[in-house]
C-alpha cells in the first residue's frame, strides 16, 4: 500500500501537468473557433521575373517588361510569385492558437494554387493580431492552359492596389486547424477570406 501511495505521489505532478495542458488547449480551441481573418497586404509580386507590384494593367508595362513576359510565355511558362499576408485577429479574452492552415488562392474566382502552413501560432487575447505571410508560386501558363496569353497576363497584373492592399481579384480560402492532444481539429469547411475581418460563418 505504501509503495502504491508513493508511486501516486511521484506521478501526481505529471498527471496535473497533463490536465493543465489539456485545459489550456481546450481554452485555445474555444478561442480559436471565434478568430477572425482578413487579407492584409500583398508584397513582392513578380510575373516571369518582372516586378509587377505596382502594375495595374497592360498599358503600365514598359516595352522591355512586356518583352520579357512575352518571351517567357512563348517558352511555355509564366511564373507568378507573390507574398499574401494573412491577418488573424483574436477577439476573445483568452489566447487562441492554431497549428496548421490549409489554403487555396483564387484569382478572379479561379483556383490557382494551394498549400499548407505547418506552424504553431499563438494569437494574443483582446483583439491581438498575428500576421502569417503566405509565399505563393504558380505558373499561370501551365495552370490556366486554356486561357489566352492576354487572359493569363491580366490575371497576374493588378493583384496589389494602393499601399499594397490586396486587389478584389484575390480571394484566399483557408481551413485552419489546432492540435488537441494527438487530434488535429479542423474547421468544418473552408473560409473565404477578403480584406475585411470575418469568420467565414
Amino acid at each position: 500500500m505504501k509503495n502504491k501511495a508513493l508511486s501516486f505521489r511521484l506521478f501526481l505532478p505529471l498527471i496535473l501537468a497533463v490536465l493543465l495542458t489539456n485545459c489550456r488547449q481546450i481554452r485555445e480551441l474555444s478561442a480559436f473557433s471565434k478568430c477572425e481573418f482578413r487579407l492584409a497586404s500583398v508584397n513582392n509580386t513578380t510575373l516571369a521575373g518582372v516586378n509587377v507590384q505596382n502594375v495595374r494593367s497592360l498599358s503600365d508595362l514598359s516595352l522591355m517588361q512586356a518583352g520579357r513576359i512575352t518571351s517567357a510565355y512563348a517558352s511555355g511558362s509564366m511564373p507568378l510569385n507573390l507574398v499574401v499576408n494573412l491577418d488573424v485577429r483574436n477577439p476573445n479574452p483568452t489566447t487562441a492558437a492554431l497549428n496548421q492552415v490549409e489554403w487555396i488562392l483564387q484569382i478572379e474566382g479561379k483556383d490557382v494554387v494551394d498549400g499548407i502552413i505547418n506552424e504553431r501560432v499563438a494569437i494574443s487575447p483582446d483583439g491581438g493580431i498575428t500576421t502569417l505571410p503566405i509565399r505563393i508560386s504558380a505558373d499561370l501558363r501551365k495552370i490556366m492552359d486554356r486561357n489566352s496569353a492576354e487572359e493569363n497576363l491580366n490575371m497576374g497584373l493588378g493583384l496589389a492596389g494602393a499601399n499594397n492592399q490586396p486587389s478584389p481579384k484575390l480571394t484566399l480560402r483557408i481551413k485552419p486547424s489546432i492540435m488537441i492532444g494527438t487530434a488535429n481539429i479542423r474547421y468544418p469547411g473552408y473560409i473565404n477570406v477578403n480584406t475585411n475581418f470575418g469568420t467565414g460563418n
